[in-house]
């Protein structure tokens, strides 16, 4: 492996408080040096990064890839390929697929298939109930001797306190966090978008806030009890936040995330019954999203995930009610952010980076989020500068359902490195 020299960029590492202009020398896959001026060893390659900004790669824990089971709209491959290009490094996959990931023999096939891939590093999350079914556990010590990095039933709340205790105890006694799609079935039951204004004008059965805040205040109050690690998947609610606050408050083992679209959309976006506005849980309303963009300001949600959620076109384009949940957002992730949060006033850059790399890559206690010498050259180089417009078309996942076709957005990665190895290279693509 030729050692590569980035020259000239504007190097963010937000795991020691860097932020300067400075070269940086990957060689042997690790990061070598950091610093102004830096020598070219021989037979090195040079970038010139012209002022662009270099980071630890981004990092994000909720992804579905579909594969084993629904290879049409994703597959591992395509889904790495899709990270690699919107700057992500690592990805964690959630279970949630057919068969469900709840065995050492489904998770190798994962870690098998990512290897495979050579590009972003997917690390599975391995179920917490076998099936996904939420009566029995399922064998943690063998999902995390395969490679799991997390459990959960993501996409299906675990609804027994008494199994969400257990699953606690167990997965600290692993040193790995239980992620949980907070949900209160019941009160759920038949909803398709938040229950509001905007669902009644257009006769549609909503999912009220609570739902989502009943579960999250149980398992604040589990893992308290249990003292194991909870991190809460995609918080969409005000009042989510404020519990969060609170428990962190009393020094529970907390993690939060949210996704670019619940701090961007209201469910004004499924005016029109738009589909692709259609994810669980739903688009809320403006004081929400006010308060979920204020909660990542003061570290109260701590990093931000896509939940990137492949469908097939088909399927989007069924009636409101009848199309499945979710949008891909692996390729927009960054973007989105940047321009919502950054340019938006909300956050500063590198406390961006922080949530989407150094902060991510901490809670589930990956390789990655520095820039540390000796560290796996996981780096990405984000053009901050250039507006681009969402094209569809033109993604690296297999599946289409985003909301924000068309939109012009800033910020974007040029060039993604895992191992220090050139996975993602904009310029190449574009045949320069």
């Amino acid at each position: 492996m030729r050692p590569l020299l980035l020259r000239g960029g504007r190097v963010i590492d937000p795991s020691r408080g860097l932020d300067q202009s400075a070269d940086l020398l990957i060689q042997d896959g690790k990061i070598a040096s950091v610093g102004a001026g830096l020598g070219t060893p021989d037979g090195a390659e040079v970038r010139e990064l012209h002022g662009a900004v270099v980071a630890p790669g981004l990092v994000d824990l909720h992804v579905h890839l579909r594969e084993p089971g629904n290879e049409d709209v994703e597959t591992i491959a395509t889904g790495a390929r899709a990270a690699a290009a919107g700057g992500f490094t690592a990805v964690c996959a959630m279970p949630n697929t057919d068969p469900v990931t709840d065995n050492q023999a489904a998770v190798g096939f994962i870690v098998r298939q990512s290897l495979r891939a050579g590009s972003a590093r997917v690390h599975p999350i391995g179920a917490i109930s076998v099936g996904q079914k939420g009566e029995q556990l399922a064998e943690f010590g063998e999902l995390v001797g395969a490679g799991a990095v997390a459990v959960s039933d993501d996409g299906r709340p675990v609804v027994s306190s008494h199994l969400m205790r257990t699953a606690l105890e167990y997965a600290r006694t692993f040193g790995i966090p239980v992620a949980d799609h907070c949900e209160e079935p019941t009160l759920a039951s038949g909803g398709v978008m938040h229950e509001g204004l905007v669902a009644t004008r257009l006769g549609l059965k909503g999912i009220p806030a609570a739902a989502e805040e009943i579960m999250v205040a149980r398992d604040l109050l589990l893992a308290e009890m249990a003292g194991g690690r909870i991190h809460l998947c995609h918080m969409s609610t005000r009042g989510s936040v404020e519990l969060i606050r609170r428990a962190k408050e009393r020094g529970v083992q907390v993690t939060a995330e949210v996704t670019p679209h619940h701090f961007t959309l209201t469910d004004h976006a499924c005016e029109g019954y738009d589909t692709n506005a259609k994810m669980n849980p739903p688009l809320r309303e403006a004081a929400d999203l006010a308060a979920l963009r204020a909660g990542l300001k003061e570290g109260v949600i701590d990093c931000i995930a896509s939940d990137h959620a492949p469908h097939a076109y088909d399927a989007k384009e069924a009636a409101f009610d009848d199309a499945p949940f979710g949008i891909i957002g692996l390729e927009t992730a960054f973007g989105v952010a940047y321009t919502e949060l950054v340019q938006g006033g909300v956050v500063t850059l590198p406390e961006l980076l922080a949530r989407m790399s150094t902060i991510p890559a901490r809670a589930f206690r990956l390789a990655g989020g520095t820039l540390l010498p000796g560290a796996p050259a996981d780096v990405v180089v984000l053009d901050i500068a250039t507006p681009w417009t969402v094209d569809p078309a033109r993604f690296r996942s297999k599946s289409r359902n985003s909301p924000f076709a068309g939109r012009s957005l800033s910020g974007r990665a040029v060039l993604t490195l895992v191992g220090g190895e050139i996975v993602h290279d904009a310029d190449a693509a574009r045949g320069r």
